[in-house]
């Protein structure tokens, strides 16, 4: 019997993940709704052959997006379930799943942190600060909601404790490193939207979570190249990526030298030009 779960998918042109999605749930939960921001592929398509109901809403940001299923799926189970087209359950973290949600019907856990294993060039990472990665992807419905802000959202709780489980679930967002260039390139104009965001925030005294006042108390207070370079030493050295092989090593420096420095460049940009970026829409 399924868990009082609703699954909430966000997609565009996912036709090649969601499927393997949707199948990888299907058994534990009792519901599962697809807000699509207007694929031109079989996505919509698909996912109404494998049982799911489909909306379609014009994309803005990931969490606006994720408002908007909420909202418009008036959700009525216990639990919801926010999962990514690439991404997957296993055999055993879907049984996992299943067993917690059911078993924390009626006790004070509101968040259960599902565990993830990045693939990346065909290869499983499993050192260089990626494994495992962790989200807390399935909440109480009435005590969860997910932060508005431009990048880095996360589900909050506003009440209750949140639990982290053993298995690994599965995460397949590399399709080839045009993608994967490109993507961290849209990343980065939301990211430094975040950051001015944030500057304001802290000019008025508002309260940050602790990784994003780390960020901005010390990780940008570091020049601009000195502070791209540590977090490639960190990845690659410190958290041992180098043992991933020459995946990892490209991971890391991906991250460091192209994502990272990519949004210090931005941010500077805005700051010398007087621009600033809107961080708003969908990756083309």
């Amino acid at each position: 019997m399924a868990a009082d779960i609703t699954a909430i998918i966000l997609t565009k042109n996912e036709e090649v993940n969601i499927t393997d999605c949707i199948k990888s749930i299907m058994t534990i939960v009792k519901r599962i709704v697809v807000v699509d921001s207007y694929s031109t592929d079989k996505t919509v398509e698909l996912a109404k052959e494998c049982g799911a109901e489909v909306y379609q809403h014009a994309f803005e940001n990931y969490a606006k997006q994720y408002m908007f299923a909420v909202q418009i799926s008036q959700i009525k189970t216990v639990w919801t379930l926010r999962i990514d087209a690439d991404e997957r359950l296993t055999p055993d973290s879907a049984n996992e799943l299943e067993q917690l949600c059911n078993g924390n019907m009626n006790t004070d856990v509101a968040g259960i942190v599902l565990r993830f294993k990045k693939n990346f060039l065909g290869k499983d990472l499993y050192h260089g600060g990626v494994y495992p990665w962790k989200k807390m992807n399935c909440y109480k419905t009435n005590y969860g909601a997910i932060e508005d802000r431009s990048m880095d959202e996360h589900i909050v709780l506003s009440q209750g404790r949140a639990i982290e489980m053993k298995h690994d679930c599965l995460h397949f967002d590399f399709k080839n490193l045009e993608f994967f260039v490109n993507k961290h390139n849209w990343y980065s104009s939301r990211e430094t939207v975040d950051y001015f965001q944030n500057l304001e925030k802290a000019k008025g005294k508002d309260e940050l979570d602790f990784k994003t006042w780390f960020k901005m108390n010390f990780y940008y207070k570091l020049p601009m190249g000195l502070r791209a370079h540590i977090y490639y030493l960190y990845r690659y050295y410190i958290k041992l990526g180098f043992l991933d092989g020459k995946e990892g090593k490209i991971y890391a420096f991906l991250q460091a030298y192209w994502y990272r420095y990519l949004v210090d460049a931005k941010i500077y940009e805005s700051k010398k030009m007087g621009t600033r970026y809107k961080g708003i829409g969908e990756l083309k």
